[in-house]
């Protein structure tokens, strides 16, 4: 008898301190928090339910072909303009993409953020540098885009822009007083704009434009790339005599 009693007791005093123990861990906040300080939550985009379950999905499809009835209709229909594809593109960035201005007006309106990255770390913003499209860069201007944010290569949208000799695309960010660009920004590969418009450039009118146009905004034509070669230097190696009489200034 007295061996029962002995285990009843044992087995009580185990179930009071697993009790314990739990209320304990309970108490305890998450490693890096404290009990004044709860853990904070993942920051992600709200959960939205549309009262029609098709309408992410077709504002997908619609931001892509630049159907903008249909982004509308699918806005109304309570579609969540961060919604995502298979490659983590908004609808914003999709719309941007094929140059559907007007298709990426009413997402700007709807509040689509112009800095919302893919999986290949492109924004809505970054991809305007890759288009050109100077119409886009003022759409989306009005939604102040983060100038900083850069690509995967660690450039700004302007670095692309000039490589392409894409000249009003240039003209606009650089003139446009809403739009606040580092035209001396130095990308991971050690390039800035200017030398990207000479290096990856073809020498013609529509990079010398570029060139002109970067000269103008204060680009500095001493900033060399990691080997130390200026972009005169690399100007006059490719034979591009027009670029290189601006670079001597």
């Amino acid at each position: 008898m007295a061996g029962v009693l002995a285990l009843t007791a044992a087995c009580t005093a185990r179930s009071g301190s697993d009790s314990s123990d739990t209320a304990a861990r309970q108490r305890t906040p998450p490693a890096g928090t404290t009990a004044a300080s709860p853990a904070k939550s993942p920051t992600h985009s709200p959960t939205r339910s549309p009262a029609d379950p098709a309408a992410d999905r077709d504002l997908l499809g619609a931001a892509r072909s630049g159907a903008t009835d249909s982004v509308r209709d699918a806005i109304e229909r309570g579609a969540d303009p961060e919604t995502r594809d298979e490659h983590g593109r908004t609808p914003l960035l999709l719309a941007v993409t094929g140059d559907h201005v007007a298709a990426a007006g009413i997402l700007v309106k709807a509040g689509a953020d112009p800095d919302a990255l893919d999986r290949r770390h492109d924004t809505p913003w970054l991809v305007t540098g890759v288009t050109g499209s100077a119409a886009m860069a003022r759409t989306l201007a009005a939604a102040h885009p983060d100038y900083t944010v850069v690509n995967r290569y660690g450039g700004t949208s302007l670095i692309p822009a000039s490589e392409r000799g894409h000249v009003d695309y240039v003209r606009e960010v650089i003139t446009n007083p809403e739009i606040d660009i580092d035209v001396n920004h130095v990308n991971n590969l050690g390039w800035t704009a200017l030398l990207e418009a000479v290096i990856l450039g073809d020498g013609g009118q529509a990079h010398q434009k570029v060139v002109e146009l970067l000269l103008d905004a204060g680009a500095d034509r001493s900033l060399s790339d990691r080997n130390g070669v200026s972009p005169l230097q690399h100007a006059q190696q490719k034979g591009y005599t027009e670029i290189a009489r601006m670079l001597r200034g």
